[in-house]
């Protein structure tokens, strides 16, 4: 079930709202999942759609989760984006039209792919098998 955007706006955080729904950006380096290395899954933080898997995150320096594959390709909608004087690919959550990130060809094997995606448009579940990477 869609939600209207005032029904998100009393359940997102600000800044979840602003890229969500308003496709803003987050800071670099900012965000609770740029440099987040647990075992598990990174869903739609709007409708809870799995979107990236742990196994396909890599540090690309940037200051944003990347990932170099979607879980499923139909989770993710792709968007011709011209704005800011650039031409890039707006990647988008399929089933609520969420803001996530942009999708670049310049990532790791073995699909090219750099899903650079802002925190604030994740919601993390981690496996129920695996030990967070912080615990000894």
């Amino acid at each position: 079930m869609k939600k209207t955007n005032p029904e998100y706006k009393k359940i997102l955080t600000d800044i979840e709202y602003r890229v969500t729904r308003e496709a803003a950006t987050e800071r670099p380096f900012s965000g609770k999942y740029w440099d987040h290395w647990d075992k598990g899954r990174y869903n739609c933080v709007c409708c809870e759609t799995p979107l990236f898997l742990s196994d396909t995150k890599f540090d690309a320096g940037c200051g944003w989760p990347s990932y170099n594959q979607a879980e499923e390709e139909s989770a993710i909608k792709e968007i011709k984006d011209v704005s800011h004087g650039m031409i890039r690919t707006e990647v988008r959550c399929a089933n609520c039209d969420a803001h996530l990130g942009h999708v670049f060809d310049d990532g790791p094997n073995p699909t090219g792919l750099r899903y650079c995606i802002n925190s604030a448009s994740l919601s993390f579940e981690p496996s129920s098998n695996a030990k967070p990477t912080n615990e000894s």
